[in-house]
C-alpha cells in the first residue's frame, strides 16, 4: 500500500535532496577583503568584493551523494511489499546522508583552515534540509517497523 505515512516521509526525503541540489549550502564572507565563498551541491565559487566570480571549483561528489539519497528514497517507496528490504534501504540511506553531512563539513572546514578564518561561515537552507531529511528517514523507518510488528502480531493470531 503506497498510501502509508512512511511514504510521505520518504517522499519528503527525496524533495529535500532536490532542494539541496538546487539551493546554496554554505556561504562565507572574508571580513578583511570582502571576498566571499559560496558552496552549492555542484560548485564552490569565490567572488570578489564587487560580486565578480574569481574561481569556480567542481564539487560533483556532493551532488552525487544527494542524488543517490533521493534515488534510494524513491526506490524505497516502491518496496512496500518487502518491509525488510525497505528498512535496509533506509538504513543505507541514513549512512549515505551521514556521509553527505560529513562531506559538507570537511569541505567547509577545509576552506576555513586554508584561509585561517575563525568564523565558520553560514550554513544555508541546502544544508539544513539534509538534516531534516535525516529526521524524515528515521521517522519512515520507525513507521515501517511499526507496520512489520502489526503484521507479525496478526499472523500470530491466525
Amino acid at each position: 500500500m503506497i498510501q502509508r505515512v512512511q511514504t510521505i516521509f520518504l517522499f519528503l526525503v527525496a524533495v529535500a535532496m532536490g532542494i539541496t541540489l538546487s539551493m546554496e549550502i554554505w556561504h562565507q564572507v572574508i571580513p578583511d577583503s570582502g571576498e566571499s565563498f559560496s558552496l552549492t551541491a555542484l560548485f564552490l565559487e569565490k567572488y570578489d568584493s564587487s560580486g565578480e566570480e574569481l574561481l569556480s571549483e567542481s564539487k560533483w561528489y556532493i551532488a552525487a551523494l544527494a542524488s543517490f539519497v533521493g534515488f534510494l528514497a524513491i526506490i524505497s517507496i516502491f518496496q512496500f511489499r518487502n518491509r525488510g528490504r525497505q528498512m535496509m534501504l533506509n538504513m543505507v540511506n541514513s549512512l549515505v546522508m551521514v556521509g553527505l553531512v560529513a562531506t559538507i563539513f570537511i569541505t567547509t572546514n577545509g576552506i576555513n583552515s586554508e584561509l585561517s578564518l575563525s568564523q565558520s561561515g553560514d550554513y544555508k537552507i541546502g544544508f539544513w534540509v539534509v538534516l531534516a531529511a535525516m529526521v524524515c528517514n528515521m521517522l519512515a523507518n520507525r513507521f515501517i517497523r511499526k507496520d512489520e510488528a502489526l503484521v507479525r502480531s496478526v499472523d500470530r493470531i491466525r
